[in-house]
């Protein structure tokens, strides 16, 4: 049966076309796509992302369980509300989630983990948990609106309670802190995203959720469907789980080696793979790409590279620059003049450092 947020009837009455994702009943756009992604990059834009899954993990060990499940490293949050992105491997390095960990204590710590993964993630956690004698709590009970753009956190500000603005003011990127909106609701706010721009993403008790949505639209914050998320976090380099990785590709193929930390004495799901497929130099590599003819690249397409054949993983039309990109996975080695195999035809494309997009704007040389 197909999942609805809180949001569900906030959507339609906004007059929302409603699709299917992974299982739940979630806007695509609210009549224009283009108008949404332009709204996030020059104002102020939201999505409702209470598809998520937020995880929360009690217990004097958990500090140390993440050590083990996670492929960055814990041992980073250092301060109480600080984040960390990473991934969370299988034993051969394969990718089971890409997500979000918060530093809320020395024995509490939060996840928020994709909404397609949600069965697997609590499967693999709760089995890898054995022997740490944790609480753990999913939090259905949580709504999550992500407020982006240059606008966005003046936007959001505004709705938090005057004793709590300074506080929100001073917010660093990726730290979290809980504040109160301006008619006492319980908001748990973090400067995080997934569109390339500041901006905040809030998570809330259900009971309050619509009312904090409608004064977002009250104050000028245009709502935004799938559509727009795809191509903001396309542009700004933003992996998606399940078409630029999953458990068929280690972090390295999926362009976030950064996101791996190779410190002493910390053996994690999958860091022997990781290891020496560092030591071979023989993982497959992500590029970016432009098309600066007409059309459009898109998701499995070929790439015929001078190191091999590879394909498109996410392709689409960006707004921002006005041509085509893409992310694709091929061979190691130097990628050479680079063609896409489009209907039979062989496109030739640029191969570009990504994010294509940085500070609202296309990078130079895009």
């Amino acid at each position: 049966m197909t999942r609805k947020t809180v949001l569900n009837a906030s959507h339609r009455a906004l007059g929302a076309k409603m699709v299917d994702f992974g299982g739940w009943d979630m806007p695509i756009n609210y009549g224009s796509q283009i108008e949404e992604h332009h709204a996030v990059r020059r104002d102020a834009g939201m999505f409702d992302v209470s598809h998520m899954t937020v995880v929360d993990l009690h217990g004097a060990r958990v500090r140390e369980f993440l050590r083990r499940l996670l492929a960055n490293s814990i041992d980073k949050l250092k301060v109480q509300g600080k984040a960390l992105y990473t991934c969370m491997l299988d034993a051969d390095g394969g990718v089971i989630d890409d997500l979000i960990v918060y530093n809320l204590g020395d024995d509490f710590q939060r996840l928020v983990v994709n909404a397609g993964t949600r069965d697997k993630d609590l499967a693999w956690i709760e089995a890898q948990a054995e022997g740490f004698d944790l609480d753990i709590r999913v939090r259905d009970d949580l709504a999550m609106i992500a407020v982006q753009g240059p606008q966005a956190r003046d936007k959001v500000a505004a709705l938090v309670h005057p004793d709590d603005r300074a506080a929100v003011a001073k917010l660093g990127r990726f730290a979290s802190r809980d504040v109160r909106s301006t008619d006492g609701a319980p908001l748990f706010i973090a400067r995080t995203g997934y569109t390339g721009e500041d901006g905040f993403e809030v998570a809330l008790p259900d009971e309050h959720a619509v009312a904090f949505w409608d004064a977002l639209v009250a104050a000028g914050v245009k709502p935004a469907g799938l559509g727009a998320r795809d191509t903001l976090r396309l542009e700004a380099g933003l992996p998606l789980y399940g078409q630029d990785m999953d458990e068929s590709a280690t972090p390295y193929e999926a362009g976030l080696g950064w996101t791996v930390a190779l410190d002493e004495g910390r053996d994690f799901n999958g860091r022997a793979t990781l290891e020496a497929q560092q030591a071979r130099g023989d993982a497959r590599q992500l590029i970016g790409l432009v098309m600066d003819e007409k059309g459009v690249l898109r998701h499995g397409q070929k790439v015929l590279a001078g190191s091999g054949d590879g394909e498109i993983l996410s392709g689409t039309f960006a707004p921002t620059i006005g041509k085509s990109i893409a992310l694709a996975r091929i061979p190691a080695g130097e990628p050479g003049d680079v063609r896409v195999d489009i209907r039979g035809r062989e496109v030739p494309v640029r191969v570009v450092a990504w994010p294509f997009v940085r500070d609202g704007q296309p990078r130079d040389g895009i």
